[in-house]
Parts: structure tokens; sequence; C-alpha cells
């Protein structure tokens, strides 16, 4: 019987960033179930319980998902809530650019190993060379997608049994998780100029346009940013 050939130097490397990427993943993926898990609570009575699960599995994206549900929260639409998540998003544009030298194979394969850029697994993927391991960050995003959409469903299953979610306190964590946001933007250079002028325009709007259009409004500060890079 012929021995089996020995996989190829390029395969074994690919499977050994890909088992590196899910261990290095694995911190994020605990912290996001639980955070997953209090999306699912707030989200089934704004959206529904399915609708909840199918969110998470297809917009993977936490800053997109509670973007959109501070909108809906507040009053906002459908429309205004998808063109908030969609404006929040825009950050995977450069980062897609970034890693796209890395990217082997066809249209269809590229557009599709893509998919794996998430925040922690794209910092994580970059090497001192400036090159990026995209073996590496699928692993890191898969091991995190599962427990991200796993806690929404639990949370969808076990919010009916938490009661009032006000009383928890999770209410608070649409604005609390934006602050976060807000908070680690601000060491940017030019950052305070644009949070400065973005929260100038949503206050100026907040008591004349509908609720959301006010979010959506004040990312035209990022233009304060723009204007001085160029």
């Amino acid at each position: 019987m012929a021995a089996t050939a020995p996989p190829a130097p390029h395969h074994r490397h690919s499977a050994r960033s890909f088992a590196d990427g899910l261990r290095a993943g694995m911190p994020f993926a605990v912290a996001g179930g639980l955070f997953s898990f209090t999306f699912g609570v707030t989200a089934r009575p704004l959206i529904g319980d399915l609708p909840a699960i199918v969110m998470s599995a297809i917009v993977f994206a936490g800053a997109s998902q509670f973007a959109a549900l501070a909108v809906l929260a507040a009053g906002g639409g459908p429309l205004t809530a998808v063109l908030v998540g969609a404006l929040v998003n825009l950050r995977f544009v450069p980062m897609g650019i970034s890693i796209a030298p890395f990217v082997r194979g066809g249209a269809i394969g590229r557009a599709t190993r893509s998919q794996a850029i998430a925040d922690p697994s794209w910092v994580m993927a970059r090497r001192a060379d400036g090159r990026y391991d995209v073996d590496f960050m699928t692993g890191a995003t898969v091991v995190q997608y599962i427990t991200w959409v796993a806690g929404t469903a639990i949370g969808v299953v076990l919010g009916p049994l938490l009661g009032d979610t006000r009383a928890l306190g999770l209410d608070a964590v649409f604005p609390a998780f934006m602050l976060g946001l807000l908070a680690s933007e601000l060491r940017r250079p030019g950052a305070r100029a644009v949070a400065a002028a973005g929260a100038a325009i949503a206050i100026v709007l907040t008591p004349v346009v509908p609720s959301g259009l006010p979010i959506v409004a004040a990312t035209a500060a990022t233009l304060v940013g723009v204007r001085g890079r160029a």
C-alpha cells in the first residue's frame, strides 16, 4: 500500500496559522458571547426572536448591531436603523483594502475569506513586517462567530425570564457601548474636534428631526478629520 504523501508546506502553515488563530480568539470569543447575550436580551422586544438571531448571524458586528438597536429604541424607523448600522460598518472598507494583497483565490473565494474580518482578529493578524496572516485571522474570527450567535440565541431564549431589562441595567448598554467606542477614538489626533462637532450637530437636530437622523447627520463631522489630513 502506497504511503500517503505529507501535506504541502503551505497547507501545513495554513492549518497551523488557523489553529493559532482559534486559540488567540478564545478570550475575545468568551467576552463576545457575554456581550451578544445582552444583545439578544435587548433586541428581542424590539425586533423579535428570530430576527435578533438572524441579525447576529448575518451582520456579526457588535457596534453596528447596537447602534441600529439604539435608533429603534429611540423611536427611529427601520430604514434609519439600517443606515446608521451601515455607516458604523464602513470601517471595514479600509480594513478590507489592507488585507487584500494577502488573500488568495478568485473573486468569490477572496470575497468569502474577507468575511472573516473582525476588529480583534484583524488587529492580531497583522505581522511586524506589515503583512496580514489571513489564515490566523480566519481562525480567530470563527471561534468568535460561534459564541456571538450562540450568545444571542441564549439571550433571546432567556430574555423573557429576566423580566424588565431596565431593572437589570441592560438598557444602559447602548449608551455605555457607544461611549466606550468614543473614548478609545478620542486618543487619535484631531478626534476631539470631530467628536465636538458631531455632538453639536446631534444636539441641534434632535428636537426638530425624527429619531435616528441626528446620528446620521452627525457623521458629517468626520469631514473635519478628513480636511485635517488633506
